[in-house]
Formats: C-alpha cells, sequence, structure tokens
C-alpha cells in the first residue's frame, strides 16, 4: 500500500478541520436558534396565564424590580388575616404584602384560592438564566409589557430595535424583544402611553 504523500496528509487533515469547524458552527446556531424559541414560547405562556387571571380578577398583577408581583410576601397569611377584618377590604394595603416571583422558582397561583388550579406551576425563566440574563416585566395593573433578549439579534424573527433604544435591562443583556397588552407599545413606558392617551383626550 503507498503511504500518503506529506500534500495529502496536509489535505486531508485541512478537510477534517473545516468538516469540524463547520459542524460546530452549525451547532452553535442550532442552539441559539432553540434557546431564543424557547424565549418566544415562554413569553407566551406568561402571557396567557397574565390574561386569565385578568379574567378572574380584572386587572393584571403589578410589576416590582422587573418581575411578577403576585407571590406571598414576609407575614402575607397573618397581613391578609388582618385586612379580612376590615369593614371594606383594603387592595392598596393588600397590593403591599405581595412579593414579586421569581423567574425559574415561583409558581403563579390564585392566592385567594390555593385549590384553584395555578395559572403556572413554575414561571418560565430564561435559557441563560444562569448566566444572567432574564425576562422583565413591567405593569400598571391595566396594561403590561414583557421582554426578552434575543441571542440571534437582528438575524431574529420579532427583534426590535425600538426596545433596544431604550435600553432595558434584561439581566446582563439589553432587552431586544417583547409583547404587551392590546395597544400598548414597546417602544415606550406604559407611563408615557397613558399620559398620551390624556393629552389626547383632552385634546378632543
Amino acid at each position: 500500500m503507498k503511504p500518503f504523500s506529506k500534500n495529502e496528509v496536509i489535505a486531508t487533515v485541512a478537510i477534517l478541520l473545516i468538516i469540524t469547524l463547520a459542524t460546530f458552527f452549525n451547532l452553535r446556531q442550532a442552539s441559539r436558534r432553540a434557546r431564543d424559541a424557547q424565549r418566544r414560547a415562554d413569553l407566551g405562556t406568561i402571557i396567557g396565564a397574565l390574561e386569565s387571571y385578568h379574567r378572574d380578577y380584572g386587572y393584571f398583577p403589578a410589576s416590582e424590580d422587573g418581575k411578577i408581583k403576585a407571590c406571598k410576601g414576609e407575614a402575607y397569611d397573618a397581613q391578609l388575616a388582618g385586612l379580612s377584618l376590615l369593614p371594606k377590604f383594603d387592595w392598596e394595603a393588600y397590593f403591599r404584602i405581595l412579593a414579586p416571583c421569581d423567574w425559574g422558582r415561583d409558581g403563579f397561583v390564585d392566592l385567594f384560592d390555593p385549590k384553584n388550579p395555578a395559572y403556572l406551576k413554575n414561571f418560565p425563566q430564561d435559557p441563560r438564566a444562569k448566566e444572567g440574563i432574564s425576562y422583565l416585566y413591567f405593569s400598571n395593573g391595566k396594561r403590561f409589557q414583557i421582554f426578552a433578549y434575543m441571542e440571534g439579534e437582528k438575524e431574529e424573527t420579532g427583534y426590535n430595535a425600538s426596545i433596544v433604544a431604550r435600553g432595558l435591562a434584561c439581566g446582563e443583556r439589553i432587552c431586544n424583544f417583547g409583547k404587551s397588552y392590546g395597544e400598548t407599545p414597546l417602544d415606550k413606558s406604559i407611563e408615557e402611553y397613558e399620559n398620551e392617551l390624556i393629552k389626547q383626550q383632552k385634546a378632543k
């Protein structure tokens, strides 16, 4: 059997290296696309739960620290018992005893009746949460906005440059994808949008 020449060995190694690099690149791209697809699915799941909550109570959970404020705060049960004794239930006081729910750890349940099915067994968390990337939620009770960071950036479906311009922090990255309730825009805060609506109403 004729041994390979030096040039043939070099050519073979080069081909194998190219194939390895191409395979590695394709695997990385496929993994990235899968994570971005998961982010879109997660936001859809969260929105579905928020809409179910809204149908039951007529408002969306408030936000705090970019999270959904719908979990039990410190001494929640004792404070709720005290509020229940009032002649008229104090909703503002009730909202103060709630705590923001942690992505990936807490469930989204009906705190007034835990026997009801959970809106979410666990809030989803970003696929790269351990690397400091997270979802971001804002709400004033009437409207909400929820954001994520898409690794594919401009190449990814749903990438929104107007969200990037706001400089919102999805953990260690700038948010570039989002969803909102109804016609609530994503390029401005909920407060800015509602102030614009008030001005438009007054101008009529």
